[in-house]
């Protein structure tokens, strides 16, 4: 799912991503691999209609930016953008930490055959 994306120069830096756990959002990564200028033009503009005042994730802030500095600080949260959760995109990964977090993760697609509360962790 995505939940918001931090800013970028025209559109979007990385989407900022979860999946369902129950009825919590839990935030996994932020993604910035995997697009091309059109690609990441695209999918800002499907993403507009769908902006919120409040932070969908229910385990954001981190503390922490992490051991690579992917987590989602509080400080890091002042230049995101949060949207409904309404979007289910496909993503590659390497794997799962134990901390619910995707390694290496990277853009392969929006998904329109899979309902919102379809996306939970998958491995």
């Amino acid at each position: 799912m995505i939940g918001g994306y931090t800013r970028g120069a025209n559109t979007f830096d990385a989407l900022i991503i979860g999946f369902y756990r129950g009825n919590d959002l839990i935030f996994a990564a932020r993604v910035r691999a995997g697009f091309v200028p059109a690609t990441r033009r695209e999918v800002y503009e499907q993403l507009q209609h769908l902006k919120i005042t409040k932070c969908p994730f229910v385990n954001l802030p981190q503390k922490e930016p992490g051991r690579w500095g992917q987590g989602l600080t509080a400080e890091k949260m002042k230049q995101s953008v949060w949207l409904k959760p309404q979007t289910v995109l496909r993503i590659d990964f390497a794997e799962w930490t134990s901390g619910d977090h995707l390694r290496h993760p990277k853009f392969a697609g929006l998904r329109d055959d899979k309902g919102p509360k379809k996306a939970v962790r998958e491995t």
